[in-house]
């Protein structure tokens, strides 16, 4: 099925999860590698490789959302408490919020870094909404990788929550995301 029921994801949802996970955390991963890399001439094109992968990020995360509006969203079980509805509400609405304040931070250091990394993998340039500013750059920097880190550690809490649900509660709310027909409870 391509599209979501209310007892499971479909096949683009699923797509969009993973290879935004797979993105996010080698995001994560090579950001802090291009970070941690001492000052030599190919840092600045690692981190415009970085900076265009960020843009992609962005774009499917909107493309993600805008999915997900047009979907019904798959429901816990009928016997999840409620305060396990309102935690995965909040974490999954953090996750996406997070993710894309650490793009936009991302882009905006882009714009005021000199010079920019608006050149998309050399085929166009992405306009920038901030301009040159030391200063700002440094700042948008910084935020970006302090929310780059909240992002990971929602991420662990992600994933915590989905071992749980598979190891511990064992209804098949985190094999949904995996396969279409795991969409029916035990």
């Amino acid at each position: 099925m391509i599209r979501n029921t209310r007892s499971g994801w479909g096949s683009i949802s699923r797509w969009f999860h993973w290879i935004l996970a797979a993105a996010i955390i080698g995001m994560i991963g090579f950001g802090w590698w291009v970070n941690h890399v001492p000052a030599r001439p190919d840092r600045f094109f690692y981190r415009s490789i970085h900076a265009d992968i960020g843009y992609l990020v962005l774009l499917l995360m909107v493309l993600r959302l805008v999915w997900r509006a047009a979907n019904p969203t798959p429901a816990l079980p009928a016997d999840s408490a409620r305060w396990t509805r309102v935690a995965a509400g909040i974490s999954h609405a953090a996750l996406y919020l997070i993710t894309i304040l650490v793009a936009v931070l991302g882009w905006a250091h882009s714009g005021a870094h000199a010079p920019d990394y608006s050149s998309f993998f050399g085929w166009f340039h992405v306009p920038q909404f901030t301009t040159p500013d030391r200063e700002a750059a440094r700042a948008y920097e910084d935020r970006h990788i302090l929310f780059a880190y909240v992002l990971l550690a929602l991420i662990a809490v992600h994933v915590i929550a989905a071992a749980w649900h598979h190891y511990i509660r064992r209804d098949r709310v985190a094999s949904r995301m995996v396969a279409s027909d795991a969409g029916t409870s035990r």
